[in-house]
């Protein structure tokens, strides 16, 4: 299997309390008495190897991203497949809850979407194969190690993925301008939540595929937001009628 760098405190710290394979973490020549000795002592206990190097050292094999002092060599991230999605939906008794992301470029974006899917309760996030970033070391340092514990599923074929989710009993919702206001549509039940690449928003196929189309009320003069924060907003909105409908029980 391919190895990994994963670069960052929060993200290093997130991927240890994981337990995912480790191979190697490598850090700031400060010894015990460093910024990282909280670190330092759980790799300890855990008995995961690791080494106090210079920094150019570090800065060579982080290759640009900020490392602040600490980066750790594991097995990539594997990839799941959407059936794995919906079965940990199943296996938890709730609707499925999924984010599509439709060519996002950006793995600052994608990061922190990452981030917000842990947060929000997202069973798991869809990726295209191709023009879509993957999850690189920047994408895992952005998500502050929420790439450890959601899933995601890179496919072929995004249309086809979201005609397979919805005879499988979700209903896809697009976001982007000119749609039903999203706080006045329902979006309980089994759920996708499409999100667009930057400056592109959702390629024609996608958008005739979806079930329906929604957006947020823009009242300023920006037409749009970024695409991080629009997901993170559709995200909240899908859980807070989620637990509104839970209330009301």
């Amino acid at each position: 299997m391919d190895e990994n760098i994963v670069c960052g405190r929060n993200a290093v710290m997130e991927l240890i309390k994981s337990g995912n394979p480790i191979h190697k973490i490598l850090l700031k020549n400060e010894k015990e008495q460093g910024r990282n000795s909280d670190i330092v002592s759980s790799l300890k206990i855990k008995g995961i190897p690791f080494q106090f190097v210079d920094s150019n050292v570090l800065d060579k094999y982080s290759q640009g991203e900020k490392h602040q002092g600490i980066l750790a060599f594991t097995a990539s991230k594997e990839y799941v497949e959407p059936e794995d999605i919906l079965k940990i939906a199943s296996d938890k008794g709730e609707d499925p809850f999924i984010l599509v992301l439709d060519e996002i470029e950006d793995p600052h974006n994608l990061g922190a979407l990452l981030r917000t899917a842990d947060a929000a309760g997202v069973h798991g996030v869809i990726i295209p194969k191709r023009r879509s970033v993957g999850l690189t070391p920047a994408v895992g340092r952005t998500s502050a190690g929420a790439v450890e514990y959601v899933p995601v599923a890179r496919v072929g074929n995004l249309v086809q993925t979201l005609k397979y989710l919805q005879e499988k009993g979700c209903w896809v919702s697009g976001a982007e301008a000119g749609g039903g206001d999203i706080y006045q549509t329902d979006l309980t039940g089994p759920r996708v939540i499409v999100i667009g690449g930057e400056d592109k928003g959702l390629g024609r196929l996608i958008r005739e595929t979806c079930d329906q189309i929604i957006s947020l009320p823009m009242m300023g003069k920006i037409p749009s937001l970024n695409a991080s924060v629009a997901g993170s907003i559709f995200m909240y909105e899908v859980r807070r009628q989620r637990n509104q409908g839970n209330s009301d029980r």
